[in-house]
């Protein structure tokens, strides 16, 4: 594999209108691996997130919106082919900005990015809508149908934990269903939103369809992006906080809003669970690229008979995951996205130890006595024996890390796996098919496994409830987002 990194010591330009802009201002893209400087990023100023608004309005109606849907679709597919023509670059690229392993980006995040949009760009082909008789006084009735139109200019904001793949998961139906957007990845991870850029502009989409800028969220590119009046809708993946302060920017334009937003997911291990298949499942949801995955599992209840059996054994697993150089092809786990957040999730260790906590494992950084020093990375790490009201129980930590808690019934299990102010998924272990089906449906989550986790439809509904985020993302719940049906009555 080529494991030259795109654009490395470059600046990775905006692209607003069909063309590659810089900017006075330029800030750093670190790696996490080491701490070295990847490369500098152009932040865009309000005047650029202008342009590309006003851009985007144009493509709209003019030759975008002018299209047929076996147009844009089949464009749609050259980009995915223009993916995987650049497969090396984007998976290097990818790895430099997270530190995530080689396995990961090669087999999850750069072949989903591609795949989202020949899905979506076959999926919109097959959307249906309303169509009645209405009877009418007369007797001669009248018709009422709808059709779908696009929504009209996207904001897609995007996180730094699954960049290329959360990007595209957005933008395919968006795109699909005839919008224009405006993109702005993480400032954390901005290389492969650059590529995806220049693989937009091979593939011959119109210049104002698909924009990007880089920067930050407060009086930065989010902020311009959010409070514009000329943007109808704002798709966002990341933290509750940042959600509700979009939210909030959003609220005096009245913008369509779909957010997938924090978990602080709970698993549930019953007794007659296939023990061997729950304890590897459990360890994926736990550690998978370092526990920062919205979906990851970071509350364990675990009925008390096989309670001590199932902490030594997940010890087992967590203790064994390799943590190295991302291109090694036994690493299992990078570093965390940056400093600040190894601090973040640092900071929760030592708050659990405070609180009393048994570290089973973990509950620190690893030394390397090389340039690994000067990166992010944090151990994977375990810990019982803390109350409910815990902070690292209660809070999203987003990292390599998880608390296993026993329960003796049911019925406290649930209890004590639905005590949270998130919803966004959850697991169940067990092999009574009766309680699989009658707990699962008890769970206040948008996503619930039972003996899995992260197998994926993406056809299905994908969201969550309460801080965990607003709509449903995925197959024709993307689709019906992405458009504004129109509803005709015709008198006959």
């Amino acid at each position: 594999m080529n494991t030259t990194i795109p654009h490395a010591g470059s600046i990775l330009k905006n692209y607003v209108a069909g063309e590659f802009t810089a900017s006075d201002k330029l800030f750093e893209n670190i790696n996490p691996v080491d701490g070295s400087i990847i490369n500098h990023v152009a932040e865009a100023d309000s005047a650029l997130v202008d342009t590309a608004v006003k851009s985007a309005h144009a493509a709209l109606h003019g030759p975008w919106g002018k299209m047929t849907m076996d147009e844009r679709c089949a464009l749609l597919h050259k980009v995915a082919d223009g993916i995987e023509a650049r497969f090396d670059e984007f998976v290097a690229a990818e790895m430099a900005d997270t530190g995530k392993s080689l396995f990961q980006a090669r087999t999850i995040d750069i072949p989903r990015g591609a795949a989202n949009f020949r899905i979506f760009a076959d999926m919109v082909k097959s959307q249906s809508s309303d169509c009645f008789h209405t009877d009418t006084p007369d007797g001669k009735g009248a018709l009422n149908y709808a059709v779908n139109k696009p929504l009209g200019v996207v904001a897609v904001i995007a996180p730094w934990n699954l960049p290329l793949l959360l990007m595209t998961w957005k933008l395919a139906p968006a795109m699909a269903a005839g919008n224009t957007i405006i993109a702005k990845p993480s400032e954390e991870t901005p290389a492969t939103a650059t590529l995806l850029a220049e693989v937009m502009h091979d593939a011959g989409i119109p210049g104002g369809v698909f924009n990007l800028v880089h920067g930050f969220g407060y009086q930065s590119a989010g902020e311009f992006l959010t409070t514009h009046p000329g943007v109808d809708a704002v798709t966002f993946t990341g933290e509750s906080s940042t959600g509700s302060a979009i939210m909030k920017a959003s609220a005096d334009g009245v913008k369509a809003l779909s957010f997938e937003l924090g978990g602080k997911n709970a698993g549930i291990i019953f007794d007659d669970c296939d023990f061997d298949e729950a304890v590897a499942g459990t360890a994926r949801s736990v550690f998978t690229n370092g526990g920062q995955v919205c979906l990851c599992t970071e509350r364990l209840y675990v009925q008390r008979a096989i309670f001590d059996k199932f902490v030594a054994a997940l010890k087992d697993k967590a203790e064994a995951i390799k943590i190295g150089w991302p291109l090694d092809e036994d690493t299992d786990m990078g570093p965390v996205i940056s400093h600040k957040h190894r601090d973040k999730v640092l900071s929760y260790f030592d708050s659990a130890k405070v609180d009393g906590a048994t570290v089973v494992t973990g509950g620190g950084y690893p030394v390397f006595n090389d340039v690994r020093d000067n990166g992010a990375f944090v151990q994977p790490t375990i810990f019982t024996g803390l109350s409910e009201d815990s902070k690292i129980v209660k809070e999203e930590v987003f990292g390599p890390v998880c608390h296993i808690t026993p329960f003796d019934d049911e019925d406290e299990a649930i209890a004590m796996a639905n005590d949270s102010k998130y919803g966004l998924a959850a697991t169940v272990w067990t092999t009574n098919l009766q309680r699989a089906h009658r707990v699962a449906q008890q769970m206040d989550v948008g996503i619930c496994w039972v003996n899995a986790w992260y197998l994926r439809d993406l056809r299905t509904p994908f969201g969550g409830m309460k801080l965990s985020g607003v709509g449903r993302e995925g197959g024709v719940h993307s689709l019906n987002f992405y458009s504004e049906p129109t509803n005709i009555c015709i008198k006959l």
